[in-house]
């Protein structure tokens, strides 16, 4: 069970990646066009928070079950310091938690707002921040963290 899990939340994270930047372009588009804020933008934005969450409980999931944590929190003083065991144990999932918290903030406050432009500003501005620290989070096969590679 976890490689299957693992094998769809590798997977799942190129949705999360091509939904945000999807986001962020078409956000990126209708500010700077003074465009209306269309059911479209609505559906994009709505759907790059869905599976952004989707992808959160397949990495719970992963997280409470990977013999790596485990073994990273049943040897916390030693595991500490080896760079790989300490990137999964706790930088992964604190840097992948508050990327999903910003996604779900600017989704919920760009929806809230009254103008078009606004809607376009907030999204801009949360998803765009959002992908810069997954894109730190995700253990890219050159990343001087931990790495694995581009599809499990």
């Amino acid at each position: 069970m976890f490689e299957t899990l693992t094998f769809y939340h590798s997977t799942i994270r190129w949705l999360v990646l091509a939904s945000l930047v999807y986001s962020i372009y078409r956000a990126y588009k209708g500010y700077f066009s003074y465009a209306p804020f269309s059911k479209t933008d609505n559906y994009v934005r709505h759907w790059t928070a869905t599976i952004a969450h989707i992808q959160l409980i397949f990495g719970i999931v992963i997280y409470t079950q990977s013999p790596i944590i485990k073994y990273f929190w049943n040897n916390f003083d030693e595991a500490i310091t080896n760079l790989d065991l300490a990137f999964f144990g706790l930088l992964h999932i604190i840097l992948m938690l508050t990327a999903i918290v910003m996604i779900t903030v600017g989704s919920a406050l760009s929806k809230r707002r009254t103008t078009d432009r606004e809607k376009f500003k907030t999204i801009l501005f949360w998803f765009s921040f959002s992908l810069i620290i997954i894109f730190i989070a995700i253990p890219w096969p050159f990343s001087p963290f931990a790495n694995r590679p581009y599809f499990r």
